[in-house]
């Protein structure tokens, strides 16, 4: 018994007259069993040109250093020996609402924590630790007096929220999971806004998940006392970057 595994056939001879000969069909058959071929992948970013992106920041601090820094001891120095923010602020990861610049606030004025759509989930000491140990060193210890958590227009982590359908796959590691903090706050609107086209939706959801980020922030022991004892206030914010626009309320 023969040890040579061979494989079938992948033609059969053309009968006589056909005008095909077995040449042709087995070139054709032989292209099948190729492996195919793709586009070779983008080239990397050139080596100057992310060069070019680390001299950015180097030549951004110096500019820092001459016209904030050295103008400003009344600011820079206190803060050497210890901060005191007044404020703690919840915004988005988002490059284009930067909370110091958008509210005007000095270094040292806001303990801040970004993350993707603004989100604060609620009390679980298993889950999300870096938001709750955040929450609680601002409270216990820095003793902030205000805790405002900001959303803004055109939100890539809200629109994302109301685009997630039930049952489908997830497109990243942690996104999907992460902007399901929001799902109360989708489904509000989803019912009282269902005749809203979809970015008037995004527009009214970017608020209604600020409110839930604010009541989340009260199944926070620590922050639930603090409001209890009126050293705390939970304040909610809208910045709208299209119409120059800033909303503040209070649940």
């Amino acid at each position: 018994m023969s040890g040579c595994l061979c494989l079938p056939c992948c033609y059969k001879k053309s009968p006589p007259g056909n005008g095909e000969s077995p040449a042709a069909i087995d070139s054709s058959s032989s292209s099948l069993l190729q492996k195919p071929t793709y586009p070779p992948p983008p080239p990397p970013p050139s080596s100057s040109k992310m060069d070019a992106a680390v001299e950015r920041l180097k030549t951004g601090f110096e500019k820092f250093k001459t016209e904030v820094y050295d103008k400003k001891p009344d600011v820079f120095e206190p803060l050497k020996a210890g901060q005191a923010p007044k404020y703690m602020v919840f915004a988005c990861a988002d490059s284009r609402v930067c909370p110091s610049v958008t509210l005007g606030l000095e270094p040292g004025e806001a303990f801040t924590v970004r993350n993707i759509a603004n989100m604060v989930p609620s009390y679980c000491k298993n889950k999300y630790a870096g938001v709750g140990s955040a929450i609680e060193y601002a409270v216990c210890a820095l003793k902030v007096e205000v805790i405002v958590v900001i959303g803004h227009s055109r939100c890539g982590g809200i629109k994302a929220l109301l685009s997630l359908k039930d049952g489908a796959d997830d497109s990243f590691h942690f996104v999907e999971d992460w902007v399901r903090i929001g799902f109360p706050a989708k489904k509000k609107v989803q019912t009282e806004c269902a005749s809203m086209p979809f970015d008037d939706q995004c527009a009214v959801l970017e608020k209604e998940a600020v409110n839930v980020s604010l009541e989340n922030l009260k199944t926070y022991p620590f922050v639930k006392e603090g409001v209890a004892n009126g050293t705390l206030k939970l304040v909610g914010g809208h910045y709208d970057f299209v119409s120059g626009k800033f909303d503040t309320w209070e649940l």
